[in-house]
């Protein structure tokens, strides 16, 4: 059986309502920081099949905390997109700067591991609850305040992750796209909202993974917010849009997907927001939502 367990419930069904301020969809614009590991672990690669030592694969990485990161903020900032950052924690002691930036353009921060060389398969549950303490743990020190959302290393889960999170303090979940709304997922240690995530309108998988130019990218942003727009008359619906720092954050693609995210800052009717934000929304109306 699914572990998530969430029910099934057709948007035809479910009642209407807005966000904030009347507004009909609510976008979350998510930003991957990541760390990786030189030679051990997992790794995001643009050219394949590097003989060790891989250099050039980890100078295409580090673009993004070097360079990219910030771009992206500046962006978002000009648009008044607050970013919702993903975050490696070990891009604390590697790349402090880039944390700085983000609090400048009152960036939220979601849990995304210590590093993106490591993964969730496998771990046993005490393993992982540690592994899930520690990065909440990390977050609370430098930021002030422990992290509402969770966002999992390459996605992955173990039979015990939803429980985990909601055992940690974890409150709302950034992996799955079941459906256009927030969901609650009822654990053994609580309830976790689960906020769709955009697999497919991301470009570690579409632009990386699938070879997808960025203009045609920009096209699948554009595309996805006209219909989302457009079906969130009457009912409040949730787009994401999933970039990476090393990826979006090279100029060639900042370009062409700024062109996209410019149009829908411009359009009335339109939420944006964080995950965090959602989340204290969906706390507020149960009656749209459920409890």
């Amino acid at each position: 059986m699914n572990p998530a367990g969430y029910p099934y419930t057709p948007l035809s069904a479910r009642p209407g309502g807005t966000w904030p301020n009347g507004a009909r969809l609510a976008v979350v614009v998510c930003v991957g920081v990541e760390s990786y590991r030189f030679g051990a672990g997992h790794t995001e690669d643009v050219i394949a099949d590097v003989s060790a030592p891989d250099l050039v694969n980890t100078a295409w990485r580090d673009y993004g905390n070097r360079i990219g990161a910030f771009r992206l903020f500046d962006l978002l900032a000009r648009l008044g997109i607050p970013p919702t950052v993903l975050l490696n924690t070990d891009v604390y002691d590697e790349a402090p700067d880039v944390l700085e930036a983000a609090r400048k353009v009152s960036a939220e921060i979601v849990g995304h591991g210590r590093s993106n060389s490591d993964s969730l398969a496998g771990m046993t549950p005490e393993v992982e609850r540690a592994y899930l303490a520690d990065v909440a743990d990390r977050i609370r020190v430098e930021e002030g305040q422990a992290p509402g959302g969770w966002s999992s290393p390459w996605l992955t889960q173990t039979p015990a992750t939803l429980n985990l999170l909601a055992d940690t303090g974890y409150e709302y979940l950034l992996d799955l796209r079941f459906d256009d709304q927030p969901v609650w997922l009822h654990t053994e240690s609580g309830p976790l909202l689960t906020i769709p995530y955009a697999a497919e309108l991301n470009d570690s998988s579409t632009m990386v993974g699938r070879s997808v130019l960025a203009r045609d990218f920009a096209d699948m942003i554009d595309d996805e917010f006209a219909e989302l727009h457009a079906a969130a008359a009457h009912t409040p619906l949730v787009m994401s849009v999933v970039l990476h720092s090393f990826i979006t954050g090279v100029p060639f693609r900042l370009r062409a997907v700024g062109r996209a995210l410019e149009r829908i800052a411009a359009t009335e009717g339109v939420w944006l927001t964080t995950p965090r934000h959602i989340h204290r929304a969906v706390l507020d109306h149960p009656e749209t939502f459920g409890e």
